[in-house]
C-alpha cells in the first residue's frame, strides 16, 4: 500500500524554480522545488522516498502559506 503525501507551503512568497517533474523518483530530502520570499531562497523538500505524483503550482507563480503545492506518494517498503 502507498501513501500520498500533500506538500504545502511554509511561506507566502513566489515558486522560483521547479527541480523535480510528476513521475520523477526522489530521495528523501531531495529538492522538489525553491520558493522565494523577502529575498531568500527556501527549498522545498522530499519527506521521503518516493515519487512526485503531480505539481499543484508553476515556475513563478505566487503561493501562500499553508497552499498545496505537490502530491508525493511514498515508497513501497
Amino acid at each position: 500500500m502507498t501513501t500520498q503525501t500533500r506538500i504545502r507551503s511554509e511561506i507566502t512568497g513566489t515558486v522560483w524554480k521547479i527541480l523535480a517533474r510528476p513521475g520523477d523518483t526522489l530521495q528523501a530530502e531531495d529538492i522538489l522545488m525553491v520558493l522565494e520570499s523577502m529575498k531568500m531562497e527556501i527549498p522545498v523538500l522530499a519527506p521521503e522516498a518516493g515519487r512526485l505524483v503531480e505539481l499543484c503550482v508553476a515556475e513563478g507563480a505566487p503561493v501562500r502559506d499553508g497552499q498545496e503545492l505537490a502530491l508525493f506518494e511514498e515508497a513501497s517498503a
